[in-house]
């Protein structure tokens, strides 16, 4: 996915800058970046790949060729970035949040109006320099920010760091979030409200869909007010939000552990000795868990990063696999005759938690049931780069759509909705393929529920295909 920070301050904000945007290391691997603006020194930036390192080690020793009263950072999973831009809106710097599903359509019809890419390393276009090449289309910041909203298929939230403050535009949708941070002579922006407690920033509100803001030293100032309608991504609750964050004022780790209890209410049938979160994810889930099922909860695996930091990801699937088993350390003496049940966020390929459950019987568990916090998940996503399955066919939910019915797309909305024997059907396979003694997955309605905001502001495509499309709404394309 990926998440960024803002600040600007009376004073330097390197500091601020450096740290915040660490804080938002959880939502991307690949790569990141940083820039500042002084007055009499300008822009300075530097990127850096993450796939082998962790954020700070990258940047800390050079921290000090940085300076100024405001800067921006982001962490990618796509592109290097910050892009700085020289144009007739002024000098300015930008980072994103975003997938561009039409990328080559629109690059295509820029080169055609001879228009140029710069940045284009290995043959590839970087998103966030053509949402720079169509902010310069508009004859202001705001109406080059709503040409990318009309142009783009997919989401795309962005920072810019002008030389009169930073500018922020949530996605047309609020597929992803920004919230704004305030201490005294400073404001900050980020996709984490987590960035903001241990540098002194109260939350201030969270920027609406569509929604663009300025922030100066002294103030915010809304250029365009939030749009009517919102497809916030429930994911962010699922998975990749960090448990200390909020998204629209309500905390994830609260979300997991109601899901985990009212998931635990329901399991009714089950007889096991104790719950165990998968890290890190699934913890709060199998917290709730153990409470709506009134069974312990204890650490039978364990996580373990020193030396593999989350965003180590070698480009040899076979090492993929294995790295991912390494970091989790079964415990024998918690689970040798028990009857366990694993809480985890979701089940995408399945590949993973099969060799979990593989090595969890191998350490003397009797039992292994996984209860899911989310339904299957039987449609990719169009909209947030939360996984980095290239198509639907990588999901095993697919799969097992395809060995019954021939085709993978055929009855997908008979088996992404609970309790149908299509549904069942396919869980059950689940189960068989990944050695487990039973799964079960939380219903749409209990996530919703859990997270308590109105399903028709949620985004739950991947879940049951619903998503509400943008093109030719009035609202944005007036």
């Amino acid at each position: 996915m990926g998440g960024f920070f803002g600040t600007i301050s009376t004073k330097d904000c390197v500091n601020d800058l450096f740290y915040g945007t660490d804080y938002n290391s959880h939502l991307g691997t690949k790569r990141a970046g940083l820039v500042t603006f002084d007055e009499e020194s300008g822009f300075h930036r530097s990127i850096h790949s993450l796939e082998r390192h962790y954020f700070r080690s990258r940047f800390e020793d050079e921290l000090d060729s940085f300076k100024g009263y405001q800067g921006i950072g982001v962490i990618s999973d796509t592109d290097p970035q910050p892009i700085i831009v020289n144009s007739h809106l002024g000098r300015y710097a930008v980072v994103t949040v975003a997938k561009i599903n039409n990328l080559r359509e629109i690059t295509d019809e820029l080169l055609a109006q001879r228009m140029h890419l710069s940045e284009m390393s290995a043959n590839t276009i970087n998103q966030t320099e053509l949402v720079a090449l169509l902010i310069n289309m508009g004859d202001s910041f705001v109406e080059g920010i709503n040409n990318v909203y009309k142009r783009i298929q997919g989401s795309c939230s962005m920072l810019i760091l002008t030389e009169d403050g930073i500018i922020a535009a949530r996605d047309f949708l609020g597929r992803t979030p920004i919230v704004i941070g305030r201490k005294e002579g400073a404001y900050a922006v980020s996709s984490e409200t987590t960035s903001f407690p241990n540098l002194d920033y109260q939350i201030e509100r969270h920027i609406g869909p569509g929604e663009i803001v300025r922030l100066r030293k002294d103030g915010e100032e809304v250029l365009q007010k939030p749009l009517s309608r919102c497809q916030i991504c429930s994911f962010l609750w699922v998975y990749y939000g960090f448990p200390a964050s909020d998204y629209e004022g309500i905390n994830t780790e609260y979300v997991r552990e109601k899901n985990g209890m009212i998931v635990g209410e329901k399991d009714k049938d089950l007889e096991a000795d104790l719950v165990c979160g998968i890290p890190d994810s699934g913890v709060g889930m199998a917290i709730g868990y153990s409470h709506g099922k009134n069974i312990p909860y204890k650490r039978a695996v364990l996580k373990y990063t020193p030396t593999w930091p989350r965003s180590f990801t070698p480009g040899n699937q076979l090492r993929r696999d294995l790295v991912a088993r390494m970091k989790l350390i079964p415990n024998p003496a918690i689970l040798k005759n028990q009857r366990i049940v694993f809480c985890d966020d979701s089940i995408v390929r399945g590949t993973q938690l099969r060799d979990n459950v593989r090595t969890f019987f191998e350490n003397g568990a009797k039992e292994v049931h996984v209860r899911i916090s989310c339904p299957p998940l039987v449609y990719g996503c169009p909209y947030i780069g939360f996984t980095s399955s290239k198509t639907d066919m990588e999901l095993i939910t697919r799969r097992i759509i395809k060995d019954i019915e021939g085709d993978d797309k055929k009855n997908l909305e008979l088996y992404a909705k609970t309790g149908t024997p299509e549904y069942q059907r396919m869980v059950n396979e689940i189960a068989r393929r990944l050695g487990l003694t039973s799964v079960k997955f939380a219903s749409l309605e209990d996530l919703i529920d859990s997270i308590g905001i109105p399903k028709e502001n949620l985004c739950t495509h991947c879940f049951d295909g619903s998503s509400y499309c943008h093109e030719h709404d009035d609202e944005i394309f007036k």
